[in-house]
Protein backbone atom coordinates (compact mmCIF):
# COMPACT_ATOMS: atom_id res chain seq x y z
CA UNK A 1 0.00 0.00 0.00
CA UNK A 2 1.49 3.37 -0.96
CA UNK A 3 2.41 6.02 2.07
CA UNK A 4 -0.56 8.57 1.42
CA UNK A 5 1.98 10.64 3.65
CA UNK A 6 4.77 10.14 0.80
CA UNK A 7 2.26 10.61 -1.67
CA UNK A 8 1.39 14.57 -0.72
CA UNK A 9 4.92 15.11 -0.68
CA UNK A 10 5.40 13.60 -4.05
CA UNK A 11 2.43 15.92 -5.55
CA UNK A 12 3.54 18.88 -4.03
CA UNK A 13 7.51 18.18 -5.39
CA UNK A 14 5.82 18.07 -8.66
CA UNK A 15 3.82 21.09 -8.39
CA UNK A 16 6.44 23.39 -6.81
CA UNK A 17 8.91 22.20 -9.16
CA UNK A 18 11.41 21.38 -6.33
CA UNK A 19 12.33 20.34 -2.87
CA UNK A 20 12.71 23.74 -1.54
CA UNK A 21 8.95 25.19 -2.20
CA UNK A 22 7.46 21.74 -2.24
CA UNK A 23 8.92 21.86 1.98
CA UNK A 24 7.11 25.24 2.23
CA UNK A 25 4.19 23.85 1.58
CA UNK A 26 3.58 20.61 3.33
CA UNK A 27 5.93 22.45 6.18
CA UNK A 28 8.53 19.72 6.63
CA UNK A 29 12.29 20.98 6.05
CA UNK A 30 13.71 20.33 2.77
CA UNK A 31 15.88 16.97 3.75
CA UNK A 32 12.23 15.65 5.25
CA UNK A 33 11.22 16.07 1.95
CA UNK A 34 13.85 14.33 -0.20
CA UNK A 35 14.17 11.28 2.22
CA UNK A 36 10.51 11.42 1.72
CA UNK A 37 10.58 10.96 -1.91
CA UNK A 38 13.86 8.42 -1.72
CA UNK A 39 11.29 6.08 0.58
CA UNK A 40 8.31 6.20 -2.31
CA UNK A 41 11.26 5.59 -5.12
CA UNK A 42 12.32 2.40 -2.69
CA UNK A 43 8.65 1.59 -2.52
CA UNK A 44 7.82 1.21 -6.04
CA UNK A 45 11.40 0.54 -7.73
CA UNK A 46 11.91 3.48 -9.67
CA UNK A 47 13.28 6.75 -9.92
CA UNK A 48 10.61 9.71 -9.69
CA UNK A 49 12.50 12.75 -10.58
CA UNK A 50 15.44 13.32 -12.17
CA UNK A 51 17.53 15.97 -10.57
CA UNK A 52 19.77 18.73 -12.23
CA UNK A 53 23.10 19.88 -11.38
CA UNK A 54 22.36 22.29 -9.43
CA UNK A 55 22.04 20.93 -5.91
CA UNK A 56 18.71 18.97 -7.30
CA UNK A 57 16.45 22.56 -6.30
CA UNK A 58 14.82 22.07 -9.51
CA UNK A 59 12.65 18.72 -10.75
CA UNK A 60 10.83 17.18 -13.37
CA UNK A 61 9.46 13.72 -13.13
CA UNK A 62 10.36 10.94 -14.67
CA UNK A 63 7.88 9.22 -16.89
CA UNK A 64 7.34 6.71 -14.27
CA UNK A 65 7.40 9.80 -12.13
CA UNK A 66 4.27 11.42 -14.72
CA UNK A 67 2.24 8.00 -14.57
CA UNK A 68 2.54 8.26 -10.93
CA UNK A 69 1.27 11.85 -11.18
CA UNK A 70 -2.31 10.91 -12.20
CA UNK A 71 -2.99 8.22 -9.50
CA UNK A 72 -1.57 10.07 -7.00
CA UNK A 73 -3.64 12.85 -7.50
CA UNK A 74 -7.04 10.69 -7.53
CA UNK A 75 -5.61 8.94 -4.79
CA UNK A 76 -5.34 11.58 -2.65
CA UNK A 77 -8.78 13.31 -3.72
CA UNK A 78 -10.64 10.32 -2.96
CA UNK A 79 -9.09 9.84 0.51
CA UNK A 80 -10.35 13.49 1.25
CA UNK A 81 -13.42 12.76 -0.23
CA UNK A 82 -13.97 9.78 2.19
CA UNK A 83 -13.32 11.71 4.95
CA UNK A 84 -15.38 14.28 4.51
CA UNK A 85 -18.48 12.04 3.87
CA UNK A 86 -17.66 9.94 6.96
CA UNK A 87 -16.91 12.31 9.37
CA UNK A 88 -19.86 15.00 8.43
CA UNK A 89 -22.02 12.57 6.63
CA UNK A 90 -24.51 13.94 4.10
CA UNK A 91 -22.18 16.90 3.93
CA UNK A 92 -20.88 18.00 0.58
CA UNK A 93 -18.13 19.88 -0.21
CA UNK A 94 -17.28 22.31 -3.28
CA UNK A 95 -13.92 23.81 -4.19
CA UNK A 96 -14.75 26.99 -6.12
CA UNK A 97 -11.92 29.22 -7.72
CA UNK A 98 -12.44 32.88 -8.62
CA UNK A 99 -10.83 35.80 -9.91
CA UNK A 100 -9.47 37.94 -7.36
CA UNK A 101 -11.61 40.97 -8.07
CA UNK A 102 -14.49 39.19 -7.38
CA UNK A 103 -13.90 38.22 -3.97
CA UNK A 104 -14.15 41.96 -3.29
CA UNK A 105 -17.60 42.54 -4.87
CA UNK A 106 -21.33 41.50 -3.70
CA UNK A 107 -20.32 37.70 -4.63
CA UNK A 108 -19.57 36.85 -1.43
CA UNK A 109 -22.93 38.16 -0.18
CA UNK A 110 -24.50 35.84 -2.81
CA UNK A 111 -22.49 32.89 -1.95
CA UNK A 112 -22.50 32.92 2.07
CA UNK A 113 -26.60 33.73 1.71
CA UNK A 114 -26.13 30.11 -0.79
CA UNK A 115 -24.54 28.27 1.59
CA UNK A 116 -27.05 29.18 4.39
CA UNK A 117 -29.83 28.28 2.61
CA UNK A 118 -27.92 24.61 2.12
CA UNK A 119 -26.31 24.05 5.37
CA UNK A 120 -25.06 20.52 4.42
CA UNK A 121 -23.04 22.15 1.99
CA UNK A 122 -19.47 23.41 2.65
CA UNK A 123 -17.66 25.86 0.40
CA UNK A 124 -13.75 26.15 -0.23
CA UNK A 125 -13.42 29.31 -1.92
CA UNK A 126 -9.65 30.44 -3.48
CA UNK A 127 -9.03 33.68 -4.97
CA UNK A 128 -6.38 33.71 -7.82
CA UNK A 129 -5.17 34.86 -11.33
CA UNK A 130 -7.45 32.83 -13.83
CA UNK A 131 -4.54 30.65 -15.29
CA UNK A 132 -3.90 29.26 -12.03
CA UNK A 133 -7.56 28.66 -11.79
CA UNK A 134 -7.59 27.02 -14.68
CA UNK A 135 -4.46 24.93 -13.82
CA UNK A 136 -6.16 24.11 -10.33
CA UNK A 137 -9.15 22.77 -12.10
CA UNK A 138 -7.30 20.33 -14.62
CA UNK A 139 -5.46 19.32 -11.94
CA UNK A 140 -8.38 17.94 -10.12
CA UNK A 141 -8.09 20.61 -7.04
CA UNK A 142 -10.99 22.43 -7.85
CA UNK A 143 -14.26 21.58 -8.98
CA UNK A 144 -15.63 25.11 -10.13
CA UNK A 145 -14.33 28.01 -11.66
CA UNK A 146 -15.11 31.52 -12.75
CA UNK A 147 -12.30 32.76 -14.67
CA UNK A 148 -10.88 35.20 -17.67
CA UNK A 149 -10.05 34.32 -20.99
CA UNK A 150 -9.58 34.42 -24.54
CA UNK A 151 -12.73 34.87 -26.59
CA UNK A 152 -11.18 32.17 -28.73
CA UNK A 153 -11.83 29.03 -25.96
CA UNK A 154 -14.39 26.85 -26.04
CA UNK A 155 -16.37 25.13 -23.73
CA UNK A 156 -18.10 26.55 -20.30
CA UNK A 157 -21.35 26.18 -18.21
CA UNK A 158 -22.15 30.15 -19.34
CA UNK A 159 -19.89 33.17 -20.91
CA UNK A 160 -20.03 36.70 -20.69
CA UNK A 161 -17.71 39.25 -22.36
CA UNK A 162 -15.57 41.50 -20.76
CA UNK A 163 -15.09 45.14 -22.48
CA UNK A 164 -11.38 45.91 -21.68
CA UNK A 165 -10.29 49.76 -21.49
CA UNK A 166 -7.21 51.54 -21.41
CA UNK A 167 -7.42 54.16 -18.21
CA UNK A 168 -5.15 56.72 -16.52
CA UNK A 169 -5.85 58.75 -13.33
CA UNK A 170 -8.66 61.56 -13.83
CA UNK A 171 -6.97 63.77 -11.40
CA UNK A 172 -2.94 63.48 -11.80
CA UNK A 173 -1.38 64.45 -15.01
CA UNK A 174 0.82 62.33 -17.15
CA UNK A 175 2.20 62.74 -20.79
CA UNK A 176 0.65 59.67 -22.34
CA UNK A 177 1.79 60.33 -25.70
CA UNK A 178 6.00 60.14 -24.35
CA UNK A 179 7.64 56.49 -24.72
CA UNK A 180 8.38 54.77 -22.48
CA UNK A 181 4.73 54.38 -21.14
CA UNK A 182 4.50 53.58 -17.69
CA UNK A 183 2.23 50.65 -16.85
CA UNK A 184 0.49 49.29 -14.28
CA UNK A 185 0.16 45.63 -14.40
CA UNK A 186 -0.96 42.34 -12.71
CA UNK A 187 2.14 39.87 -12.51
CA UNK A 188 3.53 37.57 -15.28
CA UNK A 189 0.55 35.53 -16.34
CA UNK A 190 -2.40 37.82 -16.43
CA UNK A 191 -4.39 38.41 -20.10
CA UNK A 192 -4.52 42.45 -19.02
CA UNK A 193 -0.91 42.61 -18.58
CA UNK A 194 -0.73 40.39 -22.07
CA UNK A 195 -2.66 42.85 -23.88
CA UNK A 196 -1.29 45.70 -22.71
CA UNK A 197 1.98 44.90 -23.75
CA UNK A 198 1.16 43.37 -27.13
CA UNK A 199 -1.19 46.36 -28.38
CA UNK A 200 1.88 48.99 -27.41
CA UNK A 201 4.47 46.89 -29.26
CA UNK A 202 1.88 46.54 -31.92
CA UNK A 203 1.58 50.05 -32.07
CA UNK A 204 5.66 50.87 -32.15
CA UNK A 205 5.39 51.80 -28.22
CA UNK A 206 8.12 51.41 -25.78
CA UNK A 207 7.20 50.69 -22.23
CA UNK A 208 7.86 49.90 -18.41
CA UNK A 209 6.51 48.14 -15.43
CA UNK A 210 6.17 51.14 -13.11
CA UNK A 211 3.84 49.13 -10.50
CA UNK A 212 2.99 45.47 -10.08
CA UNK A 213 0.43 44.10 -7.72
CA UNK A 214 -1.39 40.58 -7.78
CA UNK A 215 -4.58 42.55 -6.69
CA UNK A 216 -7.20 44.59 -8.11
CA UNK A 217 -7.30 46.81 -5.17
CA UNK A 218 -3.93 47.49 -5.64
CA UNK A 219 -3.85 48.32 -9.51
CA UNK A 220 -6.86 50.72 -9.13
CA UNK A 221 -5.54 52.65 -6.67
CA UNK A 222 -2.08 53.25 -8.10
CA UNK A 223 -3.65 54.10 -11.71
CA UNK A 224 -5.72 56.58 -9.86
CA UNK A 225 -2.81 57.89 -7.79
CA UNK A 226 -0.86 58.58 -11.18
CA UNK A 227 1.47 55.18 -11.18
CA UNK A 228 0.74 54.94 -14.79
CA UNK A 229 -1.69 53.16 -17.69
CA UNK A 230 -3.05 50.32 -17.52
CA UNK A 231 -5.53 47.70 -18.63
CA UNK A 232 -8.93 47.21 -16.87
CA UNK A 233 -12.65 46.10 -17.66
CA UNK A 234 -14.98 48.22 -18.16
CA UNK A 235 -16.56 46.80 -14.72
CA UNK A 236 -13.73 48.04 -12.53
CA UNK A 237 -13.24 51.34 -13.56
CA UNK A 238 -13.63 53.92 -10.92
CA UNK A 239 -14.90 57.67 -10.85
CA UNK A 240 -10.75 58.54 -10.02
CA UNK A 241 -10.07 56.66 -13.66
CA UNK A 242 -10.19 58.51 -17.03
CA UNK A 243 -10.54 56.15 -20.74
CA UNK A 244 -7.52 56.43 -23.26
CA UNK A 245 -8.41 56.08 -26.65
CA UNK A 246 -6.88 56.15 -30.20
CA UNK A 247 -6.53 60.33 -29.74
CA UNK A 248 -4.33 59.61 -27.13
CA UNK A 249 -2.40 57.47 -28.84
CA UNK A 250 -3.69 53.94 -27.25
CA UNK A 251 -4.69 51.58 -29.57
CA UNK A 252 -8.08 49.60 -29.17
CA UNK A 253 -7.69 45.91 -27.46
CA UNK A 254 -9.11 42.89 -28.18
CA UNK A 255 -12.27 42.22 -25.11
CA UNK A 256 -11.84 38.85 -23.22
CA UNK A 257 -14.27 37.04 -21.62
CA UNK A 258 -15.32 35.96 -18.21
CA UNK A 259 -16.49 32.25 -18.23
CA UNK A 260 -17.46 29.30 -15.78
CA UNK A 261 -16.59 25.99 -16.16
CA UNK A 262 -17.01 23.09 -14.07
CA UNK A 263 -14.96 19.66 -13.48
CA UNK A 264 -16.19 16.92 -15.40
CA UNK A 265 -16.76 14.64 -12.48
CA UNK A 266 -19.23 17.39 -10.81
CA UNK A 267 -21.74 16.76 -8.74
CA UNK A 268 -25.86 18.07 -8.26
CA UNK A 269 -24.41 20.56 -5.63
CA UNK A 270 -21.57 21.70 -7.71
CA UNK A 271 -24.16 22.80 -11.03
CA UNK A 272 -26.36 24.47 -8.43
CA UNK A 273 -23.60 26.47 -7.37
CA UNK A 274 -22.66 27.04 -11.00
CA UNK A 275 -26.96 28.01 -11.51
CA UNK A 276 -26.16 30.87 -8.77
CA UNK A 277 -23.09 32.00 -10.11
CA UNK A 278 -24.31 32.22 -13.39
CA UNK A 279 -27.34 34.53 -12.17
CA UNK A 280 -25.26 36.71 -9.95
CA UNK A 281 -22.39 37.24 -13.04
CA UNK A 282 -25.11 37.62 -15.74
CA UNK A 283 -26.95 40.42 -13.05
CA UNK A 284 -24.00 42.07 -12.50
CA UNK A 285 -23.54 42.77 -16.21
CA UNK A 286 -26.75 44.41 -17.03
CA UNK A 287 -26.17 46.22 -14.63
CA UNK A 288 -22.46 47.17 -15.99
CA UNK A 289 -24.01 47.89 -19.52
Amino acid sequence: MLDLDLLRSFVSVVDAGGFTRASQRVHRTQAAVSQQIKRLEQSLGCPLFVRDGGGGRRVTPTEAGERLLAYARRILALTDEARQVVGQPGESVIRLGIPEDFAATRLTEVLARSMRARPKLRLDVRCDLSVNLRNELDRGDLDLILFKREIRERGGLAIWRERLRWVISARRSIDVRRDPVPLVAFPQGCLYRNRAIHALEAAGRTWYIAYSSPNFSGVQAAVSAGFGVSILPHTALVPQHRVLGARDGFPKVEDTELALLAAPSARPATQHLADVLAEFCAAERRLAA
